[in-house]
């Protein structure tokens, strides 16, 4: 469950969903795939090298002293993505959820500093709300899924209750906030 629902996983396919709905067809799939690149590619490939190296524990950034930089990197690639997505005129919903991404970045860095909140979480919860608002009330069937996230996040040991339903309220928030008046 939590390499199903992993950030890179979740937020790589509902960059591409929202891509291609937004535009229609190959298009809004374009859009969808140079959007990706930014807010999953690139930073989970940094990931991936942090892991080769030994810099990093494993693909989750599990240590919490260790997310800060690539959460840093995470956030400089989004931003990059999101200026150049802006400049070749994207639409609206790709740029209100580079956006969103960009915003939970910010927080997700801040706490980490201090805590361990689980990034699982909040990728899951934003992932439903943009759902629902981009495909209507009929995909709060994925609401189970927040579940599924938590309870393995807890199961697993990488979190407590705590972090992962902070987790599940920043996300839901950030996608509510953000997203939502910019789509």
């Amino acid at each position: 469950m939590t390499e199903l629902t992993a950030p890179v996983v979740l937020v790589s396919a509902l960059t591409l969903a929202v891509g291609w709905h937004s535009a229609q067809g190959a298009h809004g799939l374009a859009w969808g795939l140079l959007a990706t690149l930014f807010v999953s590619g690139i930073p989970f490939a940094y990931i991936l090298g942090g892991v080769r190296r030994g810099r990093l524990t494993d693909h989750h950034v599990g240590v919490r002293e260790q997310r800060r930089v690539p959460l840093l990197f995470g956030l400089c690639s989004v931003a990059a993505g999101l200026a150049l997505l802006a400049v070749l005129g994207a639409p609206r919903p790709v740029l209100a959820l580079a956006a969103a991404g960009l915003v939970g970045l910010v927080v997700a860095v801040t706490v980490s500093h201090w805590w361990k909140m689980s990034i699982h979480s909040a990728v899951a919860a934003g992932t439903v709300v943009v759902l629902v608002l981009t495909f209507g009330a009929g995909l709060l069937a994925t609401a189970p899924l927040l579940v599924l996230v938590g309870w393995s996040r807890v199961r697993l040991r990488d979190h407590t209750v705590p972090q992962v339903v902070a987790g599940l309220a920043l996300g839901a928030l950030v996608a509510a906030l953000i997203f939502a008046p910019l789509r």
